[in-house]
């Protein structure tokens, strides 16, 4: 049992890490989208200040921006759900231990 619960606690904690991961390569990510967004802020401003561009172009950036925006967040949001089950799973492990240990006492004094 207690084996078994140490494998699972080290899948546990690969999933967690794999988990961290994905989370930080959907934040360069998102900053690098943001950078994009900045210069489609500016790209409008020429625009309010009659300067001419082709607008076409700039609708279909600015929707490929926001396809991409939106792919990041729900990845983010899928990995903080995996980090959140994670974290959940490693506290009932620690608690099953727990158990463990108190039954291995009990068994010792019944001894």
């Amino acid at each position: 049992l207690v084996q078994q619960t140490e494998r699972s606690l080290q899948l546990m904690t690969q999933r967690a890490l794999e988990a961290e991961n994905n989370v930080e390569k959907l934040k360069r990510e998102m900053f690098l989208l943001q950078g994009e967004l900045e210069n489609f802020k500016v790209e409008n401003e020429n625009l309010r200040a009659g300067q001419t561009t082709d607008l076409g172009a700039m609708k279909q950036n600015i929707d490929i921006a926001l396809q991409n925006l939106h792919r990041i967040v729900t990845g983010a949001n899928w990995s903080i759900r995996q980090l959140v089950s994670g974290t959940e799973l490693l506290h009932f492990v620690a608690e099953l231990l727990k158990s463990t240990g108190k039954i291995s006492e009990v068994e010792a004094e019944a001894e």
